[in-house]
């Protein structure tokens, strides 16, 4: 089967409650067996994973761990909607702290992106992505499993292992980002080429980008704000 499966039948059970015996009848088979499926000790047949597809009501690429979606949708770039399309999930309530936040990161992100666009290299889009992506899932995380009663179905990693292989994951994708962007190779990744590197001001940033670039200005004096460093560059005591 896969290092995936084990884990999330495992799971599956556990979010719904159900002892593995209760499973196993469920599933019509021994105990014992559903036992070594669960830790991987042996692989099942394709007719267990559609069975137990029906029964958790999800599909079967997810319990091979092919998709995180648990009917199985794989996104493209038009089921992805615009960040400030309307909605609920758009609408906050009460404080416009979170409006204002977003906005500089998402105001700030423009400008990331579009200065990835012009480097016009895959490799350094992937890491910074991925550096990106490492930072929202911690966030996102943090969130999500502050109330102990909800599932963790949808995450691979362990909550304890979560924080740490988050870190070295995004540490990972800044350091090969950083090497790339000085025209050295990672690996097998690509750095650019010697004249590539942006030209860049805070002038050069408010002409070029004259929406955006007053929220990067707030954004990098607020993070560094938070780093115990005042906007003349010195350390607050």
């Amino acid at each position: 089967m896969n290092s995936h499966f084990p884990r999330i039948i495992t799971l599956l059970r556990k979010e719904r409650g159900l002892s593995q015996k209760k499973a196993a009848e469920a599933l019509q088979i021994s105990q014992a067996l559903l036992s070594h499926y669960e830790k991987g000790i042996r692989e099942c047949g394709l007719d267990f994973v559609v069975r137990a597809a029906d029964f958790y009501g999800v599909s079967c690429d997810y319990l091979l761990g092919r998709t995180p979606d648990r009917s199985g949708a794989i996104l493209t770039m038009e089921d992805i909607p615009d960040p400030d399309a309307a909605g609920k999930e758009n609408r906050f309530r009460g404080s416009l702290l979170p409006t204002l936040n977003k906005k500089l990161i998402a105001n700030s992100l423009n400008i990331v992106y579009d200065l990835l666009q012009n480097c016009n290299n895959k490799a350094v889009t992937n890491e910074i992505s991925g550096a990106l992506s490492a930072a929202v899932y911690k966030s996102f995380r943090i969130l999500y499993s502050a109330n102990s009663k909800n599932p963790q179905g949808m995450f691979a990693v362990p909550e304890r292992l979560s924080k740490g292989a988050a870190d070295a994951a995004q540490s990972i994708a800044e350091s090969n980002a950083a090497c790339l962007m000085a025209g050295e190779d990672a690996g097998e990744l690509e750095g650019i080429g010697k004249d590539e590197p942006p030209a860049l001001s805070p002038e050069q940033l408010s002409e070029r980008y004259p929406l955006f670039a007053n929220s990067l200005f707030n954004l990098i004096r607020n993070t560094e704000a938070r780093m115990g460093v005042s906007p003349q560059g010195k350390k607050d005591k």
